[in-house]
């Protein structure tokens, strides 16, 4: 009977061990589970929150060039069209006088830019338009009160090389160097086209400065601040010495959706002395533009952008209203 006892009671005792002792591993095993799925899922979220840390994806301004430089053998070709109508005169006190007439032109502006090496890109801007007259206080020899001309402007090429990442501080940091060339008609301008036929500006414009580009959420900044040193050249009217000038350039871009951008712009141009050769025999002149404008992403590749600049402020130029119309296509 003793005996029967003792395996009766050693019996009992391994059906409550063993059940603890299954009962033991399986909250282990869960809990082991458990903190791998948390790992998984923290990591997921990780990664989803460094996603969404990305700049968006746009290609920049209308007139305020951006920084960072197209990838290596990446082509982009952007097209712009405008239509500048002179409403007034500044005069040198920076107010607003007649224009003298109606003048409006019609450009078209073919920017090439291509990847060359790694940070540096390489474009050119190739200008066209066709100006015309009407209404002109001062009639040409003839009597005429209008007239129109059309041809090619001076080609830009310039030279952008990437000097500074964006970091969580610092924007991006670009150098640029350029040229415009004297390709446009300047001289032996002919009285009868009412100055329709002036396209370029005589000199060769060395330029050099920065572009800065920022993104703090969800704005993304940018400035261009460029000093431009024309040479001197001969016109009509004799030889000319032309003043440096300082070119201030800031933009900002909304994203509203992952395809349309708004945009905002401040350009400005302000005449300076000259750095090199004699002094400048032309008045100083300066402009403040304001340019709000759309841009819609198409795809990756192709954006559509339309804006209007408006002259807010100047002296000894002319303040014009332009619509402007800019497609951009990356080829790679």
């Amino acid at each position: 009977m003793k005996q029967t006892r003792f395996w009766v009671l050693l019996l009992l005792v391994m059906c409550l061990v063993q059940p603890a002792t299954v009962w033991s591993e399986e909250p282990e095993q869960s809990a082991a589970i458990l903190v791998a799925a948390a790992s998984e899922e923290g990591e997921t979220v990780e990664k989803e929150e460094a996603k969404e840390e990305e700049p968006p994806a746009t290609f920049g301004p209308i007139a305020t060039d951006t920084t960072v430089p197209v990838d290596v053998g990446t082509l982009e070709l952007q097209p712009f069209w405008y239509f500048s109508a002179v409403i007034d005169s500044f005069s040198p006190s920076w107010r607003r006088t007649s224009a003298g007439g109606d003048f409006y032109s019609f450009g078209f502006d073919l920017q090439i830019t291509y990847g060359a090496w790694k940070n540096l890109e390489v474009f050119t801007v190739i200008p066209m338009a066709v100006n015309w007259a009407s209404s002109v206080n001062e009639p040409g020899p003839n009597g005429d009160r209008s007239s129109s001309y059309g041809g090619f402007g001076d080609v830009n090429l310039t030279f952008k090389y990437l000097l500074l990442n964006e970091g969580p501080v610092a924007p991006a940091m670009a150098a640029i160097f350029a040229t415009d060339f004297p390709t446009g008609h300047y001289k032996n301008l002919h009285p009868n086209n009412l100055g329709t036929d002036e396209l370029g500006g005589g000199s060769f414009v060395f330029t050099t400065g920065l572009n800065l580009a920022k993104w703090i959420k969800p704005f993304i900044f940018y400035g261009n601040l460029y000093y431009s040193m024309p040479t001197s050249f001969t016109n009509d009217d004799g030889k000319q010495e032309p003043r440096d000038f300082v070119t201030v350039n800031l933009a900002a871009e909304y994203p509203i959706t992952e395809k349309w951008i708004a945009l905002l712009e401040l350009t400005s141009s302000w005449d300076a002395g000259r750095l090199f050769g004699p002094h400048p025999n032309i008045e100083p002149a300066g402009l403040i533009s304001i340019l709000p404008g759309i841009e819609f992403m198409a795809t990756e590749k192709l954006s559509l952008a339309f804006g209007v600049n408006v002259d807010l402020a100047g002296k000894n130029t002319d303040a014009t209203v332009m619509p402007i119309l800019s497609l951009v296509w990356a080829v790679h």
